[in-house]
C-alpha cells in the first residue's frame, strides 16, 4: 500500500468514526515525532499493538480486500496463561461496502463482532477440520446470546446493534452491505502477528508500505521500525 493511501484513510476513517460518536484515546493523535519523542514512555502501547492498523491482506487491492482497524486495548498473554489480570481486546474496524475481509479462523482468540452503525455486516461462515477451513461443515454461533445452527457457507447478517459470538474453528469472511460500517470487536487478547490463520495462503495480515510521502500517524507495523 502507498503511504498517501494509508494517510487518507485514516483521515476518512477519523471522521467516519466520529459520526458514531466513538473518540480515539489521546495517543491516536500523536505524530510519528512525538512517538519518538515519547518512546520512554510508551512501552504499554508499542508492547500491546495499541493503535492504528490498515491492511490490503497483501493482495495489492484496498477497496476489494481490505480492512481498517484500530486496537484501543490490549492484555496480556502472560495473564492469560495465569488465568487472570488483563485477559481481554478491545477494537475499532470499518469494513466498506463490498470490501472482504479473506476467509480466516483465530488459534486462541474468541471474539465479538459488533454492528455499532452504517449498514449491514455479512459475515460468511465454514466449520473447521483440523485445523483446515471445511467447505463441507457449517458451524453454531451465538447472536446476542441466541444460538444459531449454520449451514457451510451461510451468511449471517447484522444489522446495526447485533454482534456474533465467533470461536476458535470458526472460519469466517466478512464485508459490508447496503453502506459501509462501523464494527466493534471485543475478544480474548490478540496476538495478529501469530493468531490468524488465513484460508488462502497468498494472503498476509500486514501489508508492504511504498513510501510516497511521509507517515501522517504510525502503523502497528512501523513500530519495530520506527521505534526500535
Amino acid at each position: 500500500m502507498k503511504r498517501s493511501e494509508i494517510n487518507r484513510i485514516i483521515r476518512e476513517a477519523e471522521a467516519f468514526m466520529r459520526s458514531f460518536g466513538y473518540i480515539l484515546p489521546p495517543f491516536a493523535h500523536w505524530s510519528p515525532a512525538e512517538m519518538q519523542a515519547r518512546r520512554g514512555e510508551i512501552g504499554a502501547i508499542t508492547g500491546a499493538n495499541l493503535g492504528w492498523d490498515i491492511t490490503d491482506f497483501g493482495l495489492g487491492d484496498f477497496t476489494q480486500s481490505g480492512l481498517f482497524l484500530f486496537t484501543a486495548r490490549n492484555g496480556r498473554f502472560e495473564d492469560l496463561r495465569k488465568g487472570r489480570g488483563m485477559l481481554y481486546a478491545e477494537k475499532a474496524m470499518i469494513s466498506r461496502e463490498g470490501q472482504v475481509t479473506p476467509s480466516h479462523t483465530h488459534v486462541l482468540k474468541a471474539e465479538d463482532i459488533i454492528n455499532r452503525g452504517g449498514g449491514t455486516l455479512v459475515i460468511e461462515l465454514f466449520g473447521d477440520t483440523d485445523g483446515r477451513c471445511d467447505r463441507s461443515k457449517g458451524t453454531s454461533v451465538f447472536c446476542d446470546g441466541l444460538q444459531r445452527s449454520l449451514t457451510p457457507g451461510e451468511q449471517l447478517r447484522l444489522a446495526p446493534g447485533e454482534s456474533v459470538t465467533l470461536m476458535p474453528g470458526d472460519w469466517h469472511a466478512f464485508w459490508a452491505e447496503e453502506g459501509d460500517v462501523f464494527v466493534a470487536e471485543v475478544s480474548t487478547v490478540n496476538d495478529d502477528a501469530t493468531d490468524n490463520i488465513f484460508d488462502n495462503p497468498a494472503v498476509s495480515r500486514f501489508s508492504g508500505i511504498d513510501e510516497d510521502e511521509a507517515p501522517m500517524r504510525l502503523l502497528v507495523s512501523d513500530y519495530a521500525t520506527w521505534l526500535g
